[in-house]
């Protein structure tokens, strides 16, 4: 039986969704203004292996990720770039797709947009009303009283009392107290807007979730999951909103992952420590990246730096290094108990670190096979490493392909010509020769190995 970390309780529960044999899950996407950044990058991996796992034990998995096309910060970058709101988040939703088919995310089952439902969200927001969770300001704001939800706080672990004690005096009289969010915003000149029961505005950022995931998954689901900053307030806000609208239980389980540091310390567009998805894919290639953040377990906070990207492709090349010179047939048949061993590792809460430790041991029982000259038990054995590392979304390439990937300053065709005229050196006995062209390769990034009268090379 799979267990999950669930924020709420804070404790591991064995999973049992609430229809057998399906699941309904929903993570917060992006807020589309700029680039997807590394964190980006680990929410959308950490949700992706989940996915495929989950399906892999046979679950059919309905999957929600919602973009966040309409909020201030992108009205202020459109009016910067002197583009449209929907100009400009046309164009970084194409790129939010690019870099997930490049990290081999799979697409979700839907992906809505926030401006696609804002009748749900008015929806909501009027039932909110109706049953007095929420009120309208003589600005035109429609906020949410915070004090109608008792149970405001759970998820967080932060007691009503606490915060309310803690907010600062809210110069904002429209509202009746600081801990009060806005559900329906008034409208601005010159700003997009939509019309509401309450005048031209736009929803709160909280609202969108709330409405979103309602109206894909309905008002009770299995897994609503996001980063570990959408704790609080969002997740927090979502459930009060919900609660109080439907008089039903949300959320089954919450998942949250782990925050991505930069040289141990917490990655921000504040503190301009950040590195967008597409930067870092000019300096490494996307697998490297992928199994980087896999690395770590997704609740875990990981550390980016140039020596855990260095650490990660040196590990996955490895991984690579096995399964080169065989002919793999793909089988759905387990060989040996490595499959039990790594379902039981991702069982316990989606361990990936320890699922990894399982493929470096079978990775050594290939390289054992092949030096004793067992072929076909590495051949077999290697098909294993393949089928489980695809669960991983790994292992998919063709091991010389990512072996001999891309060298700066030296092209393939360039490698193969000088491993040719070492070759006629050697021939010559001209040993000065090759040996300076083993030099160039190896400052070049270019491993040689020599076995059995070849010569095969990889990247450093």
């Amino acid at each position: 039986m799979i267990v999950i970390y669930d924020t709420l309780t804070k404790q591991k529960r064995p999973f049992e969704p609430l229809e057998k044999g399906k699941i309904k899950m929903y993570v917060c996407g992006m807020t589309v203004y700029d680039y997807c950044h590394i964190g980006h990058a680990r929410v959308m991996v950490a949700f992706d292996v989940i996915l495929r796992y989950l399906r892999f034990k046979g679950y059919e998995v309905t999957y929600v990720r919602n973009i966040t096309d309409i909020d201030d910060k992108i009205i202020a970058r459109a009016k910067e770039q002197h583009q449209t709101v929907f100009e400009l988040t046309k164009r970084f939703i194409d790129a939010l797709q690019e870099d997930e088919k490049k990290l081999k995310v799979l697409p979700p089952t839907s992906a809505p947009r926030a401006t696609d439902w804002i009748s749900s969200m008015i929806q909501m927001i009027t039932t909110l009303i109706e049953k007095g969770h929420a009120y309208l300001s003589s600005t035109g704001d429609v906020n949410y009283a915070v004090q109608t939800f008792k149970e405001y706080g759970k998820l967080s672990h932060k007691h009503l009392e606490d915060l309310q004690a803690g907010a600062r005096v809210d110069v904002n009289e429209e509202k009746r107290s600081p801990l009060d969010f806005v559900l329906w915003k008034q409208a601005k000149p010159d700003e997009p807007a939509w019309l509401s029961p309450w005048g031209e505005g736009r929803p709160g950022w909280h609202i969108e979730c709330s409405a979103m995931s309602t109206a894909e998954l309905g008002e009770h689901i299995d897994i609503h999951g996001g980063g570990f900053d959408l704790q609080f307030p969002h997740h927090e806000n979502e459930i009060a909103q919900t609660e109080a609208a439907t008089g039903k239980p949300f959320v089954n389980t919450w998942m949250h992952v782990g925050f991505v540091n930069v040289n141990e310390e917490k990655m921000s567009k504040s503190l301009g420590n950040f590195f967008t998805i597409r930067d870092v894919l000019t300096v490494y290639p996307a697998e490297v990246v992928r199994y980087f953040l896999l690395s770590s377990h997704y609740r875990s906070p990981i550390n980016y730096s140039t020596e855990t990207l260095n650490n990660a492709k040196a590990a996955l090349s490895r991984l690579y290094l096995a399964l080169r010179d065989l002919n793999i047939r793909l089988s759905s048949k387990p060989a040996g108990d490595y499959e039990s061993r790594f379902t039981d590792k991702m069982d316990d809460d989606f361990n990936t670190p320890e699922a990894l430790a399982v493929l470096f041991e079978l990775a050594r029982e290939i390289n054992q096979a092949k030096s004793e000259g067992k072929t076909a038990q590495a051949e077999t054995l290697a098909s294993e490493l393949k089928r489980l590392g695809a669960l991983l979304g790994l292992l998919e390439q063709d091991p010389a392909a990512f072996l001999q990937g891309e060298v700066k300053g030296l092209s393939s065709d360039e490698i193969e010509h000088l491993i040719q005229e070492r070759h006629l050196a050697r021939d010559a006995k001209e040993w000065s020769r090759a040996d300076a062209i083993r030099t160039q390769l190896s400052d070049g990034g270019v491993i040689l190995e020599d076995k059995d009268g070849k010569t095969t090379w990889r990247r450093q």
